[in-house]
């Protein structure tokens, strides 16, 4: 470091200047940048949310806005077109801002608006993974994951390109964002990201193909009056075949909308197969509780409690038995979370049969008519035929 030319002290040498202000590229320009803009819209009215360090909410009356922030990328909607224009004007006094106009583009998330949904893809990013796959010309498969095989970390020899494997694979990781129907076949490649084999980049590849059939396919959400949140839980026992330890995942609905899913290993191991369904359901049980507490920040309180649906029988009868059995003892935690949350009647976990856990296609590999039924639960489908509508 020296002085700038100009500036230069001849008395203090040494010494250097103290900025008022951080410089773009330095490790902590994004803290600072973050800081004052969330002291500039608190100024203006509005409040950091406890749950989103991205999220600001303001509220006068009946008068509503939120701003989401990422980095330099904002978001901001209003329960009025008056209101969101007189936030845009104040944030362009104190900031050099382009008002982009409705939501079209976000992260490289392409936003499609309809007369009753939004059309969320990025079938531009899915195309540009392929062809840095070098597979813009193969045939497409019907699912992203095989029925039967199961991902072994010693199978097959080592891979001549690890790096291409662990870019393609963590990009596919960014893909899940709008494409749930892939989150556990990107969950199984990325496993092995550290030592990949021939098995997982032929793994890695068949989920490529599945997006060359499915490039247009994109998540929908829905105009809805249902408030309901809904959630649907299940584990896969056992399903790693090096270290036995369980799949789980879960999917939320609020109304008939999909907001938040989820595909990942567990970190302990599990002595049965109600031990692991009941971790998934303390850990969905968990989601919930954040989104509900968001929502109530967001001023629209949920009044019905959540329903966490399960298909095993004992993991249903443990979240409401008050009796702690032997078995128990070593899951005790997650036995009184849940159990803490079923007294208050904030949570139902209830039975659902196999044949309708939606869950299922975020723990293993389906057979396809079961995949695309799921699939479309999930709200994963091509973008509606129709234009009318469309602004």
């Amino acid at each position: 470091m020296h002085q700038p030319l100009g500036f230069r002290d001849t008395k203090y040498l040494n010494h250097v200047c103290l900025l008022q202000k951080s410089l773009y590229g330095l490790k902590q320009a994004p803290r600072a940048w973050y800081q004052r803009f969330a002291d500039f819209v608190n100024t203006i009215g509005f409040v950091h949310s406890r749950c989103d360090n991205s999220l600001f909410i303001y509220r006068n009356g009946s008068h509503m806005a939120y701003i989401l922030l990422y980095v330099d990328d904002i978001i901001l909607t209003a329960s009025s077109d008056t209101l969101r224009k007189s936030i845009i004007t104040l944030l362009a006094h104190e900031f050099a801002m382009k008002d982009l106009g409705p939501l079209s583009d976000f992260l490289g998330i392409a936003v499609q608006r309809f007369s009753n949904r939004l059309f969320l893809q990025q079938s531009t990013y899915a195309k540009d993974i392929i062809e840095r796959a070098g597979m813009s010309q193969c045939n497409p498969v019907r699912t992203p994951v095989d029925a039967n095989a199961k991902l072994s970390g010693s199978d097959g020899p080592p891979v001549e390109d690890p790096t291409k494997y662990r870019s393609l694979a963590g990009a596919l990781q960014y893909l899940t964002f709008t494409r749930p129907d892939i989150s556990y076949a990107v969950q199984q490649v990325c496993l092995h990201m550290h030592d990949p084999r021939g098995p997982h980049l032929h793994a890695l590849r068949r989920i490529l193909r599945y997006l060359q059939g499915t490039l247009h396919y994109g998540l929908h959400l829905y105009k809805s009056s249902n408030t309901r949140l809904v959630a649907y839980t299940d584990a896969d026992w056992a399903g790693c075949p090096d270290t036995r330890r369980s799949t789980s995942g879960f999917c939320v609905y609020l109304g008939d909308n999909l907001i938040s899913w989820s595909s990942k290993r567990q970190p302990t191991l599990s002595r049965s197969s109600a031990e692991a369904e009941y971790r998934g359901v303390a850990n969905v049980v968990s989601d919930t509780c954040w989104i509900r507490n968001l929502l109530l920040e967001l001023h629209c309180p949920l009044p019905k409690c959540t329903l966490v649906y399960c298909d095993n029988v004992s993991a249903v009868f443990l979240s409401g038995n008050p009796v702690q059995h032997q078995r128990t003892k070593h899951i005790e935690m997650d036995i009184h979370f849940v159990r803490e949350k079923v007294a208050r009647g904030e949570v139902r976990v209830l039975h659902v049969p196999s044949r309708f856990q939606i869950a299922d296609i975020f723990t293993k590999g389906l057979p396809r008519l079961i995949f695309d039924d799921f699939r479309d639960s999930l709200s994963i489908r091509p973008p509606p035929a129709e234009t009318a509508g469309v602004y």
